[in-house]
């Protein structure tokens, strides 16, 4: 699983925080590690420069073999709270989506059996 970490200009760029943030992924995503290829994390601050207080947002798009990309959105007064809260949607997204594909997934299903057998047939002497 690849885990790739994008911010935008009004987040300083950091090492430490990209490691901190593969880390939360890699723990909380470790079930799906071997279903999922790719794993995009974008952290925006939504009203940089205005009066209001700072709202960070975090966008988590996994990328599952074999289906479409989850995507979820988080927002929150702090990156770890942003990360956090859109970590436990991915999560959900991801148990509805395996929930959503094994309910069609069906098996053989067999045909009820009919009590009738060929000796007992009668034909209607009325044509079709």
């Amino acid at each position: 699983m690849q885990i790739q970490i994008n911010t935008d200009h009004h987040i300083e760029g950091s090492e430490a925080r990209d490691a901190w943030a593969r880390g939360v992924l890699e723990a909380a995503l470790a079930p799906w590690a071997a279903q999922l290829t790719r794993v995009e994390v974008h952290f925006t601050v939504e009203n940089a420069g205005s009066t209001g207080p700072v709202d960070h947002r975090c966008l988590i798009e996994a990328r599952v073999t074999g289906r479409p990309p989850v995507a979820v959105t988080q927002h929150a007064d702090a990156l770890a709270d942003a990360l956090g809260g859109a970590v436990h949607k991915v999560l959900r997204a991801l148990e509805h989506a395996q929930g959503r594909a094994d309910k069609h997934a069906h098996d053989m299903r067999t045909l009820p059996v009919d009590d009738t057998s060929e000796d007992d047939f009668v034909p209607s002497a009325e044509p079709f």
